[in-house]
């Protein structure tokens, strides 16, 4: 087609005129293509331009403004070409495993967080990419109970009921079958030790109920106190929560996190939960986490041996690195930079550091909600709304429906904290409540 309403298309017997037309499109190309050159240079040297301009005015010595320019080299020069080739640095930058907070958390004990009535496990990923370890690379994993459940069974698990408010103001669902199999459970399990506490564990992911996989963003680990208010608000809602460490994570084995390695990290936790019940399950991803989250669907759609889950909710998600990288704050000063694309951008994704989430959105049938703060600066809320329309164009009208949900940012979420806002526990119940019987079959 022309580039505009008075260029006529090209066919196969031309006018007389379109000769024309095309020698018209050649000159405003090559005029483009010198703007772009322009501002290339342009943009590549105001810096030095200016140092130099200060220093004719006599503001500044020689020596300074040589200097300046070498810190100028390093910084906007020889970090990114350290960058394109240093793979290393690239996961390490995307990964932020080296981030660690709040210090001294001991994982293996979630009682220490406030999160009483939860499990530590851990589970070994077969990994042919991680050939030193024969047995696997072992992951940390946390099942926090549902709140009714922590309370029908408090005394089995050593809780003070007094200590918490949230337990005492927690009423027993009415259920009947649950009502005729207390007797049996309690006296299977009279005292929860570390001997039992696993068969415990799995025979209440067996008992009619709910399952959230909670995947993660990076840094830190899932003991964080976000996604620990988080796993709160779900297991209010009656839902067991699931959240792993992937590999270089909290815990689990110090392994250089790669996007397939941690994808491989979230399928062999969902297979466990598969392994033990088929109560429906839903995928609630978080940051870097929504691009695990629409991977693994991506992956599970393919797999017709094991049943899908029933919903997928995105938490201030992107739609690629790509696009993240751009508009990331630890990225401005570098983002105008002629060959931020060529050092920065462009190697990740050679490395397979990708997180296509506007590509795999587009693989899986599930049902999508996407929540997004607009004071979110870290994954700005024009990329999870980006991410929204391009699930609406994409996807079948046969597949499951796209939900999009913004928080105004006067409220200050920003990007870990929706977990506060009042109306989340209403919209991820009615979400679930309305998917959790519905099944939507694979491509």
């Amino acid at each position: 087609m022309s580039l505009n309403k008075d260029f006529q298309p090209l066919t196969d017997n031309p006018p007389a005129t379109s000769f024309y037309n095309l020698q018209i499109y050649a000159n405003f190309y090559t005029m483009y293509e010198s703007y772009k050159f322009l501002n290339v240079i342009f943009r590549a040297s105001v810096i030095p331009g200016a140092l130099m301009l200060i220093w004719l005015t006599g503001i500044i010595s020689l020596t300074v403004v040589q200097l300046c320019m070498l810190v100028f080299l390093i910084i906007f020069v020889g970090f990114p070409l350290i960058f394109r080739y240093s793979i290393t640095l690239q996961r390490g930058i995307l990964f932020l495993t080296f981030i660690t907070y709040p210090k001294d958390l001991d994982l293996s004990n979630p009682a220490s967080v406030g999160l009483f009535g939860t499990r530590s496990l851990n589970l070994s990923v077969l990994d042919p990419d991680v050939e030193e370890r024969h047995d696997g690379v072992r992951i940390g994993v946390w099942h926090v109970l549902p709140l009714h459940l922590a309370k029908r069974f408090a005394k089995e698990l050593k809780i003070d009921m007094q200590e918490h408010d949230e337990l005492k103001n927690t009423t027993s669902d009415d259920d009947e079958n649950l009502d005729k199999l207390m007797p049996i459970l309690k006296s299977e399990y009279s005292d929860v030790t570390a001997e039992n506490e696993a068969l415990f564990y799995e025979r209440m992911l067996k008992l009619p109920g709910t399952i959230v996989l909670y995947l993660h963003g990076n840094t830190a680990s899932r003991g964080s106190g976000h996604r620990v208010e988080m796993y709160q608000l779900l297991r209010k809602l009656g839902c067991h929560v699931l959240s792993l460490d992937y590999r270089g994570y909290g815990d689990s084995d110090p392994v250089s996190p790669t996007e397939e390695g941690i994808v491989r990290d979230a399928l062999t936790v969902y297979e466990y939960i598969r392994n033990v019940t088929t109560n429906p399950v839903f995928i609630w991803g978080h940051s870097l986490g929504t691009g695990v989250a629409c991977h693994l669907c991506s992956q599970l759609s393919l797999n017709f041996k094991i049943d899908l889950p029933r919903g997928v909710i995105l938490e201030a998600p992107f739609t690629n690195i790509r696009d993240e990288i751009r508009l990331h704050p630890f990225a401005r000063p570098f983002k105008d930079l002629p060959w931020f694309d060529l050092t920065i951008a462009r190697p990740m994704y050679s490395n397979k550091l990708r997180f296509e989430s506007d590509k795999h959105i587009s693989e899986f049938r599930q049902p999508v909600m996407i929540l997004h703060a607009e004071d979110d600066y870290v994954v700005p809320f024009e990329l999870g709304y980006k991410l929204y329309r391009t699930a609406l164009d994409t996807r079948e009208k046969t597949w499951g429906p796209v939900e999009f949900h913004r928080f105004n940012g006067v409220a200050g979420y920003g990007h870990k904290f929706l977990c506060r806002a009042p109306e989340l526990p209403k919209l991820a119940k009615q979400f679930i409540e309305t998917y959790r019987n519905e099944d939507f079959q694979r491509l």
